[in-house]
């Protein structure tokens, strides 16, 4: 009842924040209202999309992964140099499927089966991923990829939109119905919500953890590639901080950071929004520069407004349960 009742139209909500922002910024400059620029700010959150799906699995089980950056980024180092040596699509494609999925394994089964701390181990995990990404590129960038695969990224339907976010948005729809609606996609709600509880009903949680991590390695891997297809380079510090904006983005579209509530739809409107602050800097005459700051101050601002909300619903249930108790006892 309690996640419910916080949860309840969170899409909505962050569909709101995201018209209301985009209208603010309208006002304080007209041209950025115009359609090429909105939808803009939708392709450019293709990435930060798959991000955040992904990770938003994780959170609603109730665990965090901090390494989704480092994920990206060997997986687009690892995909454009075989690209750029001569090898076709579907092998980078599949070596960077691989890289998210060992790393997917590594991170599920030690936080599910060895119960290691997943803010701790992920951390590790990222220090050595991006160690990995230094030896393998020995602090180089990756250039001269091929122009049939850059050209991807300019693909568009519908004159403005493309086709990596068309497929993203296909993407986001279908993994919202199977999260809502069947039986395998509840489950990652009810570990995060109650855990010895999903237990009790038969539920293997340890299994759907594992499952969480491994759907977050593999979307973070296929985010490098399109991350590969949309700048043309990579370096060795690809990926760095895009933890924070997807972890940011969740918490926006409505994912509680203790899990048991959330969506994916919610996850990939704040993937929008985080996105954007970019964008909108530049069309209110201030610096990029401030983008990780005021990423890290929304951040912060969120977490704290996400336990102040946990902590006011439990308040009312504890009272709701009170009155109950209450009743019962003058028979009515």
């Amino acid at each position: 009842m309690l996640k419910k009742s916080i949860g309840k139209f969170v899409e909505l909500r962050s569909l709101a924040c995201l018209i209301g922002m985009l209208l603010i910024v309208g006002v304080i400059n007209p041209e950025f209202l115009s359609i090429t620029s909105v939808m803009n700010c939708f392709n450019d959150s293709v990435v930060f999309t798959l991000l955040s799906v992904g990770i938003a699995f994780v959170i609603f089980t109730g665990e965090i992964d901090v390494s989704v950056g480092m994920t990206l980024g060997l997986s687009a180092a690892v995909s454009s140099s075989l690209l750029r040596d001569g090898f076709s699509l579907p092998v980078a494609v599949i070596a960077a499927v691989v890289i998210g999925l060992i790393v997917g394994l590594v991170n599920g089964y030690l936080v599910a089966y060895r119960h290691i701390a997943s803010l701790i181990l992920t951390l590790a995990t990222n220090g050595i991923g991006r160690g990995l990404i230094y030896v393998y590129t020995k602090g180089s960038w990756v250039e001269n990829l091929p122009a049939d695969f850059t050209a991807y990224s300019q693909m568009k339907i519908f004159s403005e939109l493309t086709t990596f976010y068309l497929l993203a948005v296909l993407l986001v729809f279908v993994l919202d119905l199977l999260v809502k609606k069947t039986k395998r996609g509840r489950q990652f709600i009810a570990v995060g919500d109650n855990y010895n509880g999903a237990l009790l009903v038969g539920i293997k949680a340890a299994r759907i953890k594992l499952l969480a991590y491994v759907l977050c390695g593999v979307f973070a891997a296929v985010a490098g590639v399109i991350y590969s297809s949309r700048i043309g380079f990579i370096t060795p510090l690809a990926g760095n901080a895009y933890e924070m904006k997807a972890i940011a983005a969740c918490v926006i579209g409505g994912v509680s950071l203790i899990g048991g509530q959330g969506s994916i739809l919610g996850a990939a409107i704040g993937a929008v929004i985080m996105s954007s602050v970019n964008r909108i800097l530049v069309f209110i005459g201030l610096s990029s520069n401030f983008d990780n700051t005021i990423t890290g101050i929304l951040l912060i601002s969120l977490v704290v407004i996400d336990a102040l909300l946990q902590k006011r619903e439990a308040f009312k249930l504890k009272r709701y349960k009170f009155m109950l108790q209450e009743n019962k006892k003058e028979g009515r």
